[in-house]
């Protein structure tokens, strides 16, 4: 983004919204009260495990929002029905799954995901930020709040920015790590974290640097369920328990 990297400049991220445009709306009605922002950005898995996965796009399409690919975004644009074996049940549910969400999301959507970016940079100079689904690395493994150095060494090594914002781990939080600032923005769409708010982060840019500003927002969670089951998803049961259960099961003995 150009321009003079002293001004201020307000984003808003979302991320992990899996076809849940309930939660996302519910956001962007807290955005406009909040004021708006400068730019939107949406940090990947859009779509899967998800009743509405082509209105999460449309809607991210109608606000000019920026966007990064995630984890299952792949997923859903590199599945193949014959990748999965005939044999094997937790596959062929998985299989089910994104070939529904394929079905859903048409030729034009799919393409949409197939043309993101796997990275995206806001800013200029030392004050820029890099935007990532889960790490500068890979889009699947998660920075979790506890990470110890080794970890973060190699998952950061050669990053330039200093502000690295990402998602794919369904809990909030921020956490400065020598000179770096991680920002996990979790999921507007399927909270993971024991708080069935959905989440977002609205972060300002500062002449000292970036403020960050978490937001929770309600959303109708039963809602959400009827709408799972109104759409015959093939996972619908699996999908309903999660959303109703909004905490990671590795929660209930690790707290980071």
């Amino acid at each position: 983004m150009s321009g003079d990297a002293s001004a201020p400049l307000r984003a808003a991220f979302f991320s992990d919204i899996h076809g849940n445009i309930r939660g996302l709306d519910a956001c962007l009605a807290d955005l406009a009260e909040q004021g708006g922002a400068d730019v939107i950005v949406g940090v990947g898995d859009f779509c899967m495990d998800g009743p509405r996965p082509r209105e999460v796009l449309e809607r991210l399409q109608e606000i000019g929002a920026r966007c990064v690919r995630g984890n299952t975004d792949r997923y859903i644009v590199q599945y193949e029905d014959d990748q999965q074996p005939a044999d094997a049940h937790e596959f062929d549910e998985e299989g089910a799954a994104l070939g529904w969400q394929r079905a859903q999301l048409g030729e034009r959507w799919l393409q949409w995901l197939h043309d993101l970016p796997f990275s995206l940079r806001l800013g200029e100079g030392d004050e820029a930020l890099l935007v990532v689904h889960a790490n500068p690395r890979c889009d699947d493994v998660h920075i979790w709040p506890d990470a110890d150095d080794v970890f973060l060494d190699r998952m950061l090594q050669g990053v330039a920015e200093k502000t690295i914002v990402f998602g794919h781990l369904h809990l909030p939080y921020v956490r400065l790590w020598r000179d770096r600032l991680l920002v996990n923005v979790a999921s507007a769409g399927l909270p993971k974290d024991g708080d069935p708010r959905a989440n977002y982060a609205l972060l300002t840019r500062r002449s000292g640097g970036w403020e960050v500003k978490q937001r929770r927002v309600a959303f109708d969670v039963e809602k959400v369920v009827r709408d799972i089951e109104k759409a015959r998803m093939p996972n619908a049961r699996r999908c309903i328990k999660v959303l109703r259960r909004h905490r990671y099961k590795e929660l209930t003995v690790r707290i980071p």
